[in-house]
């Protein structure tokens, strides 16, 4: 079979974008064929047996480019359909119109314009045109089947649009065994360390994603600057991710600490990384799910999170860390950020997190997306016969 993956942008260090090219790679293992869409793709291409097409679409708004990359995307599976070499699943991981099956990466959009924006925001082309796209995927009159990630997030959905139970399909999370092998914990602290630039003993919190905005960095550099005066001296802030640094930079300079805080673009050893920090932070606004937060467990690292963040129970639960209250609010955090440097349980919460990950690695060997794929592919196709 010929399946057909969308993507606005591919970027190597996006979770979404690592999930959308292992799931290629497992449908392609089992003998069948993916073509991937995207307007933009860095990194190195994937192997000749997934043929990736960049459509570069032009606009002066985001969302304006990503109306125009659909409509050339859907032309293309149109003509190879008409060619004789039609595609027997479109699958999309962003919202849009004319799929057969939509990753749910990320919250629903028509929830959080209402709880995080004002109605302005609600009277915008923008907001109007997503919304559209959410619609499309989600009404009851709709046939698109979702892999859903978040329990939590079904509860939204269906409050908005009473999306049938049936075009659910929930993925246990995945974490890769290879990518999170235990390395020497005492030579990950010194790569760290050394590769900022950092002291020898100093305390290291990490945050890592792409979005600064959305994952809370702006909580966590307030955070910092709550700390006492004698901690704030040898305690670092690393965030990695792809996001402009600048206002979050001014922003420790004004709080006075910018010497404390580094932001660095996306990188390829973040595991490593997290090996050599000593504490994971992830005070996100609204997370659908978080996979770093697993990532986090996987590598040891006690994990501070906000109860916002779809996998925050996961912390909870393996008692891992601390989970700051909804709603949020920055002096609790303040206190939970401190207390996470002082706790003589960090080490614990590191066993913990680890015996948690194998648990969730062991419910998801990366292959759940595809079968649920490969199923919804063939029940198609033989209902078209």
């Amino acid at each position: 079979m010929k399946f057909a993956f969308l993507i606005f942008k591919y970027f190597p260090f996006g979770g979404m974008q690592r999930d959308m090219l292992r799931i290629a790679r497992e449908v392609t293992s089992r003998g069948h064929q993916v073509e991937i869409f995207t307007i933009s793709w860095d990194g190195d291409l994937p192997e000749a047996e997934i043929k990736v097409h960049v459509i570069p679409a032009q606009g002066v708004f985001n969302y304006t480019k990503y109306r125009r990359f659909i409509a050339q995307a859907h032309q293309h599976i149109a003509q190879d359909a008409a060619d004789g070499k039609a595609f027997d699943l479109v699958v999309g991981f962003n919202r849009m119109a004319g799929l057969d099956v939509y990753f749910a990466a990320d919250p629903c959009f028509i929830e959080r314009a209402h709880a995080q924006r004002s109605w302005l925001y609600r009277l915008t082309p923008r907001y109007r045109w997503f919304a559209q796209c959410e619609e499309a995927i989600f009404q009851p009159q709709a046939a698109t089947h979702i892999l859903l990630l978040s329990d939590i997030e079904k509860g939204y959905f269906q409050k908005w649009y009473q999306t049938q139970d049936a075009r659910f399909h929930f993925i246990p999370p995945f974490l890769s065994a290879e990518r999170f092998v235990a390395k020497d914990k005492a030579a990950m602290r010194q790569h760290l360390r050394q590769t900022f630039g950092f002291g020898d003993e100093d305390f290291v919190y990490l945050l890592v994603g792409s979005g600064f905005s959305m994952k809370g960095l702006d909580r966590a550099i307030h955070a910092m600057a709550s700390l006492p005066q004698d901690k704030l001296a040898t305690t670092r802030l690393v965030a990695v991710g792809q996001d402009n640094p600048k206002p979050f930079m001014q922003m420790a300079q004004k709080l006075g600490v910018e010497r404390q805080v580094t932001i660095s673009k996306g990188r390829p050893d973040i595991p490593d990384l997290m090996q050599g920090a000593d504490v994971y932070v992830h005070p996100a606004y609204r997370e659908n799910t978080g996979l770093v937060i697993l990532e986090a467990l996987a590598s040891g690292l006690p994990t501070l999170v906000t109860a916002t963040c779809g996998y925050a129970f996961h912390v909870a639960e393996a008692q891992a860390g601390l989970v700051a209250s909804s709603p949020f609010d920055q002096d609790e955090f303040n206190r939970l950020f401190l207390q996470m440097m002082q706790s003589a349980e960090r080490e614990q919460w590191s066993r913990n997190g680890l015996a948690h990950a194998r648990q969730v690695m062991a419910a998801n060997d990366g292959s759940a997306e595809a079968r649920v794929l490969i199923e919804v592919a063939e029940k198609k196709c033989g209902a078209g016969r």
